[in-house]
């Protein structure tokens, strides 16, 4: 058959033709609800300790406190976040856009070298709906050809007993990480006076409440795999920022083709692949990962594990399903760390660097002295001259601070004006005061001055400025 034969170009449309639709779209234009296989194996195995790792996180990290304060905090509305027992606010805006440039260059890169593989692991969407509210699917309902049975039923005691259960255990898991959720942003205690109290002196919070487990429920009793396919900018965004270099879950079409039924006493003249479609029966978005790399694919790894399963029971090499890059397929070459992953992959440790040293390099107090706009030197009754400054404290413990100021390059007085200063836990203080100074100290118009602030006799932080005196004649 020739390259350009009408013929050849009709079976090349016919081995597109899954590119025009979707698994979870009927012919009509219907949802096609998915009832995927339960998986099993070594990656299915994997997944379900990381999930229950991030689970214990979700629901473990808002009881954990650190000197009376939460250790983890994400108070969007009053822009207060505690991040592993630390306070940041507002003032931390610069911590805050690095991490936001740094995460948005992450995704790129990380998705360049390592694909969807964020979507299959860690994704929330994905943990709670493959690891949690499926596994009640299995639970009460059992397998997918179960569910079909059951769905397809009248609806008899049994049928009702069975959804009206795993209906009201789904109700309960969103109730439970509504709460939860919200206790990442308003605190545990805040969580527990509006659970504690009466509904109307609260009515914010338990609308925030209702409104999330509503939006939680939904998710996953319906809309579920669409929210992946639909919704989520991320799974648009795979299709320009990975290449055939980039590593994703791919069907080795090169030992696979072309497929065959087993036969008995037969010699095989086929591929490795048997079409036995147990890669399709476990698939969440009900793909054919046989047909290449496709939107709906999360890298959930469930089809690795089904299709090494039917290679062990045929006494085929394991892999026809694997992690690769399209090239390592086309080549043989397998998983190839090539010099682009390894730059990446610098490139990503370097940020992950730079903001790890900048938080852990940030101090705990800020503090700016400026000579007073409009002022001079004021000479004093003694002999000695003064100059007004307005310094500016800004403290980022959960603690009052009470601060003291030292002249440490020079001789001299400071002198607040007013009382003591006191500088209120995540807060901001301001005041005046005098430097003075010997005259027979000033040797030029501006003399450099360094100044140590001090707390509970501990110096917190250090500054510069210059003090103006009289030219001496």
């Amino acid at each position: 058959m020739s390259k350009n034969d009408p013929l050849n170009d009709i079976q090349q449309q016919d081995a597109e033709a899954f590119r025009d639709s979707l698994a979870i779209v009927t012919g009509e234009g219907k949802r096609n609800w998915i009832y995927p296989k339960k998986p099993e194996g070594r990656f299915t195995t994997a997944r379900t300790i990381v999930s229950w790792l991030l689970l214990v996180i979700l629901f473990v990290v808002p009881f954990i406190r650190v000197d009376g304060h939460p250790f983890m905090l994400l108070n969007i509305v009053d822009r207060k976040f505690i991040l592993f027992g630390g306070a940041f606010g507002p003032h931390d805006f610069y911590l805050l856009g690095l991490s936001m440039i740094a995460a948005i260059v992450f995704i790129f890169l990380f998705t360049a070298v390592f694909g969807r593989i964020f979507c299959g692991w860690i994704c929330p969407q994905t943990v709670m709906l493959e690891m949690v509210f499926r596994k009640i699917d299995y639970w009460i309902e059992g397998n997918a050809a179960d569910q079909r049975r059951l769905d397809a039923a009248p609806w008899t005691g049994p049928k009702i007993v069975r959804k009206f259960s795993k209906y009201a255990i789904y109700f309960v898991l969103s109730f439970l990480v509504a709460n939860m959720m919200l206790a990442w942003v308003i605190g545990i205690d805040t969580l527990g006076a509006i659970v504690r109290e009466p509904v109307e002196a609260h009515i914010t919070g338990f609308t925030a409440i209702m409104v999330f487990t509503g939006v939680f429920y939904w998710i996953f009793i319906w809309f579920r795999e669409q929210a992946c396919i639909l919704v989520c900018p991320y799974g648009r965004l795979q299709g320009v920022l990975m290449d055939q270099h980039t590593i994703v879950i791919a069907y080795d079409y090169l030992r696979g083709e072309p497929r065959g039924k087993m036969k008995r006493d037969t010699v095989r003249t086929e591929g490795d692949c048997i079409d036995c479609r147990q890669c399709v029966e476990v698939c969440p978005t009900g793909i054919d990962i046989r047909n290449g790399t496709q939107l709906e694919c999360v890298n959930c790894t469930a089809c690795i594990d089904a299709c090494d399963s039917i290679m062990d029971k045929v006494k085929k090499p394991r892999g026809l399903i694997r992690y690769d890059s399209l090239l390592g397929i086309k080549n043989k070459t397998g998983l190839n760390i090539t010099v682009r992953v390894v730059g990446y992959t610098l490139v990503l440790l370097a940020l992950v660097s730079v903001l790890t040293y900048l938080f852990l390099t940030r101090t705990s107090v800020d503090a700016t002295m400026l000579r007073t706009p409009g002022m001079f030197f004021q000479d004093q009754a003694d002999g000695r001259v003064s100059n007004l400054y307005d310094l500016k404290i800004r403290n980022k413990t959960f603690t009052a601070m009470p601060v003291t100021v030292r002249l440490e390059s020079i001789t001299g007085e400071v002198k607040l004006l007013g009382d003591e200063l006191v500088v209120p836990p995540n807060d901001l203080a301001e005041t005046k005061l005098f430097v003075i100074l010997a005259r027979t100290d000033l040797k030029a118009m501006n003399t450099p001055l360094t100044l140590g602030i001090y707390a509970h006799g501990t110096k917190i932080a250090s500054m510069s400025t210059s003090f103006l005196g009289p030219v001496k004649k």
